[in-house]
């Protein structure tokens, strides 16, 4: 029978208002560093959309055209977990992940080449738009692109433990090679650490906070501690193996999705989960402690068990594309873009537009896979469209694709493309 001692629920370790801006709220950071205190066991944890609510629910995209990145991604954290240490393996289940009840709406996004880009920012010339998804249970539909309902996975796009000071240092380093090699790129090849937009929700001396500001990386590519990988199967049921790098790991979390399809090609390209003024989900975890599992499992990069959890779309529409660019030159890197480049113009005879199409291959759940590397000099990289998630047939016909007229989806106030 249940008593109160058998009863008791898991304790939210951060909690936050959702009437508070994100910049002042306690236990929230938006930079890595090794000198931001921690504030296991099974424990909750409120996560805040990672722009902190800088996106509405609206028809134009002026929000995502004039978004400040210097304040992303809005983590909470960091959580110590008792008896870590450097060289152990901080092994983390995902119990659950579940977004804010009051407001079930989310939004992806396209970026301007010059701030933020995405995986076409170049070839598109990308422009600002966006669509905003309801959710209704585990489906997800927008009014900005009709004709698609699809089941989503919640996951957190980003979770990671902390730096140690010398993987801080490598990471800046390496990273600031890349940036000088690239000094004229846009989008930027990275970002460097910026104290402009930084931020740490705790009471902190002034010379540590200026320190961290300075010193802080970026949050916006994974790296060897974990970070923003992205990877769409990280939700409830699954299991992560972080390395640990310093005293108590320092596990932090954020950047909730609602779905989103592998690569997540748009920059903001899963369904992100913003509510009421900046509170997006709650994420429950169990922690446990390997001791030793760096050298155990020759552990450079986490590993990570998915979740059994997974929308059930067995039939798909599957798009190749070979590592040959427009120019016939022959790279491995480009081959994800031609199988997406192909699903998209397929899309645009249905009768979406690219925006449409390249909004929809973000946020769906697409699977993509590797085909062959071995076989010089092109690579075979593979998309697969399921075919369950449109309210019409897309299969090839003999006679062609019925193109309808599907709108457009939230684009500049001022309609530029």
């Amino acid at each position: 029978m249940a008593t109160k001692a058998n009863s008791v629920p898991h304790p939210t370790l951060i909690e936050l208002d959702p009437f508070i801006p994100a910049n002042e709220q306690k236990g929230i950071h938006n930079r890595w560093h090794p000198d931001i205190p921690a504030f296991a066991t099974v424990f909750k944890i409120n996560c805040v959309d990672w722009t902190g609510a800088q996106i509405g629910n609206n028809d134009f995209a002026d929000d995502i055209k004039n978004i400040d990145l210097t304040k992303i991604h809005n983590l909470s954290g960091p959580i110590a977990v008792e008896g870590a240490e450097p060289g152990d393996c901080l092994v983390v289940d995902i119990l659950d992940v579940t977004p804010f009840e009051k407001m079930p709406w989310g939004y992806t996004g396209i970026f301007e080449l010059e701030n933020g880009g995405g995986l076409f920012a170049r070839e598109f010339q990308s422009k600002a738009a966006k669509a905003v998804w309801d959710f209704k249970g585990v489906y997800a539909t927008s009014r900005h692109i009709p004709g698609v309902r699809f089941a989503g996975v919640s996951h957190p796009g980003l979770i990671g433990t902390a730096p140690s000071a010398e993987l801080l240092a490598t990471w800046n380093k390496r990273e600031g090679e890349l940036i000088a090699a690239n000094a004229t790129a846009v989008p930027p090849v990275a970002l460097a650490p910026n104290v402009t937009g930084a931020y740490v929700g705790q009471d902190l001396p002034d010379n540590l906070k200026d320190k961290i500001y300075a010193e802080g990386a970026r949050t916006i590519p994974g790296r060897e501690h974990g970070g923003n990988c992205d990877i769409k199967n990280l939700s409830k049921g699954s299991r992560c193996y972080f390395p640990v790098f310093i005293k108590g790991a320092n596990l932090s979390v954020g950047d909730l999705h609602f779905s989103q399809g592998d690569g997540e090609i748009s920059f903001c390209g899963a369904i992100e989960m913003p509510f009421p003024m900046q509170q997006a989900g709650i994420i429950t975890f169990s922690t446990s402690i390997i001791k030793g599992g760096v050298e155990k499992f020759a552990l450079k990069q986490p590993i990570f068990m998915p979740s059994p959890v997974d929308p059930l779309y067995s039939a798909k529409l599957i798009f190749e594309g070979i590592s040959v660019d427009l120019h016939g030159d022959g790279k491995q890197t480009v081959a994800y873009k031609q199988a997406a480049l192909n699903a998209i113009a397929y899309l645009m005879k249905m009768g979406y537009t690219r925006e449409q199409a390249y909004l929809l291959l973000s946020a769906a759940p697409v699977e993509s896979h590797v085909g062959a590397i071995v076989d010089s000099p092109n690579a075979c990289v593979t998309l697969a469209l399921p075919l369950g998630i449109f309210e019409h047939d897309i299969t090839p016909k003999e006679e062609g694709l019925t193109k309808r007229d599907f709108g457009q989806c939230a684009i500049r106030s001022d309609g530029v493309l």
